[in-house]
């Protein structure tokens, strides 16, 4: 294998709770004492700038953590319980000068206009560095939070069908549209509608403010926001992906699709049908970033590891199992790891550290070097916005272009 890779990775972390191990909570290093507190995310989010990645996200649910899919599973011996993930975001903020902020948010129950103001703002405290990671929900108990809707029970085995199909596809129809609106709401300030001009006593230019007047299946919503328009203009939207119906979301209407391959004829194959359906949706000429998702223990030699994975599988009673490959070695084993999966196509990765006390720090302090000796990984950051470190533009604001050009 080379020692350099022809264009240099981007590297994001997940974030959740005290890592994805169900059993990390009980590692000396996780802190679960301190979980609920705005220090423990601010050391956690410092770490991963200090390690120069490009991004972190936070996870976020509607309904308490479970290993069975649409079922709480009654253990009280693992982690339960979330802040928000956006409130998360906005405290770390002001706290933090280069790494991308970027929230769960569940769309199926959270309105879009609050979820545009919401980010809106993020992107301001930030400045500029805010994201949003699009998650549904079709959880039956979830729904009943709410009490707006209803969903029937959904199982892996039903999605496999025809009917699970369509019903899978109208719930990310749904989110399509939700981007879509939320997108809108942003652009609908065009930059510098905000006057400020004391002498006159204008705050405000009328004429670049615009209604979206979005109608469609799921939402009707009229704007403008109530927000300015965003200092990224877009903040960045991205998505998790396992299978055509998501591939065919990511490619319509995010920024970063999160996808999970096994191996690197998975990967080639994802990235070619993701390819394929972002030519369909004509969005050919954008740049739409692919990060493949893998679970990492990490330590110095690969037996430390492995020792480490199953102690931690026998705190939990069960082996630890992901929708994402779980990698467990060394940092230059994991570098080996990444360069052979970005000649597929994958342009970055999102790790999942298993225990986050111990395995940051190990992506930071140790795959980070390993990157940077081989030349695939920035030694400073290199631009003070989110969408600029994705080599993303900042994209005119639609509805300036349409009043220009009537």
């Amino acid at each position: 294998m080379s020692s350099t890779s022809p264009s240099p990775l981007h590297l994001a972390v997940a974030l959740d709770g005290t890592g994805w191990h169900p059993a990390s909570w009980r590692e000396p290093v996780a802190r679960p004492r301190d979980l609920f507190t705005a220090a423990y995310w601010a050391d956690l989010v410092a770490e991963a700038e200090r390690g120069l990645l490009d991004f972190v996200t936070f996870e976020d649910g509607l309904g308490l953590q479970s290993s069975h899919y649409g079922e709480l599973d009654g253990r009280t011996d693992q982690v339960r319980g979330r802040l928000d993930a956006v409130l998360i975001a906005a405290r770390i903020a002001p706290l933090t000068s280069h790494i991308g902020l970027v929230p769960t948010v569940v769309s199926t129950h959270t309105e879009p206009f609050h979820i545009s103001k919401a980010i809106a703002t993020l992107d301001y405290v930030s400045t500029g560095r805010a994201g949003l990671r699009v998650q549904l929900s079709a959880r039956p108990h979830e729904a009943d939070h709410f009490g707006r809707r209803t969903f029937e029970p959904i199982s892996l085995e039903s999605l496999r069908t025809e009917a699970g199909q369509e019903r899978l596809s109208e719930h990310f129809d749904e989110a399509a549209d939700y981007i879509e609106v939320v997108r809108r709401l942003w652009d609908s300030w065009e930059d510098g509608a905000e006057i400020r001009d004391i002498a006159t006593g204008r705050f405000v230019d009328r004429d670049k403010l615009h209604y979206i007047d979005f109608e469609g299946r799921h939402f009707s919503v009229k704007g403008p926001s109530i927000t300015p328009r965003p200092p990224q203009g877009q903040p960045i939207v991205s998505s998790l992906a396992h299978q055509t119906i998501p591939y065919r979301l990511v490619a319509r209407a995010t920024d970063i699709g999160y996808v999970t391959p096994h191996d690197t004829d998975d990967a080639r194959a994802i990235v070619a049908e993701i390819r394929a359906e972002q030519q369909t949706a004509g969005r050919a000429d954008e740049l739409l970033h692919i990060f493949g998702d893998l679970v990492v223990f990490l330590d110095d030699d690969e037996a430390t590891a492995v020792a480490r994975r199953e102690r931690l599988d026998a705190l939990a009673g069960e082996p630890y199992t992901s929708d994402a490959r779980i990698f467990t070695g060394t940092p230059a084993q994991l570098a080996d790891l990444l360069q052979e999966l970005q000649a597929t196509g994958l342009t970055g990765f999102r790790l999942r550290p298993a225990v986050a006390g111990h395995d940051l720090p190990a992506i930071t302090q140790g795959l980070v070097p390993e990157l940077q000796r081989r030349g695939a990984f920035r030694q400073a950051y290199e631009a003070d916005t989110l969408r600029g470190l994705l080599g993303l533009a900042r994209p005119a604001n639609r509805y300036a272009a349409a009043a220009a050009t009537a």
